[in-house]
């Protein structure tokens, strides 16, 4: 599973942004606060992501630029009628802290603001939120140094993988393969190269 893309940003619609791994495409479904908070088209970005799998759907990425945003994303959809949909709608309208701070006032008139969250929906969610540390992290990030550390690049092996487990690839068969060319390309190979390798032992 996918659990972080560094990359640029190609293209953002709606409800959906396209990163760009070292020439490989992921659509990642996103909040409407998050795509606002994306940089300019060819802009670096860092994603935590949340990878789902359906049978008719196949993957589907869900985008965060924090990783708190996607712990609540995750805390969200185990509650009995919360997809993930209602999820990202909830936190368009109420980051982290302000979630877990209207959960412990039970405030169900703050969550309900969510589109498509009606008022029995809202008092489920702030109901089994309350007392749970949703946002932890949050204020030592803030008290953190202003200038946010760049986040380091992924090796080329790390990025040829993921970009093979995106197109559908199993984990430990991308692995493989990706090691193998690696190993006969040698350790300096880019990304691309190892991917267009990889995906060429794979069609044998």
């Amino acid at each position: 599973m996918i659990g972080r893309l560094w990359g640029l940003v190609a293209e953002v619609g709606e409800e959906e942004a396209l990163i760009d791994v070292s020439g490989v495409g992921y659509v990642v479904r996103c909040g409407s606060r998050t795509l606002g908070r994306m940089p300019a088209l060819g802009g670096a970005v860092d994603l935590h992501i949340e990878s789902q799998w359906g049978e008719q759907t196949g993957m589907t990425l869900y985008g965060f630029l924090d990783r708190n945003e996607r712990r609540a994303f995750v805390m969200l959809k185990t509650i009995q009628g919360v997809g993930p949909k209602a999820a990202l709608a909830v936190l368009d309208v109420l980051p982290p802290a302000e979630l877990s701070s209207a959960a412990q006032r039970g405030d169900q008139a703050a969550v309900s603001r969510a589109q498509g969250v009606g008022p029995k929906l809202a008092l489920r969610i702030v109901t089994e939120l309350k007392d749970k540390p949703i946002g932890d992290g949050l204020v030592a990030a803030f008290h953190a140094s202003a200038t946010p550390a760049v986040p380091a690049k992924p090796s080329a092996t790390g990025e040829a993988v993921a970009a093979l487990m995106g197109l559908g690839v199993a984990e430990p068969a991308a692995r493989r393969v990706v090691e193998h060319a690696s190993l006969r390309l040698g350790e300096e190979t880019d990304a691309p190269a190892l991917i267009k390798a990889a995906l060429q032992e794979l069609g044998r």
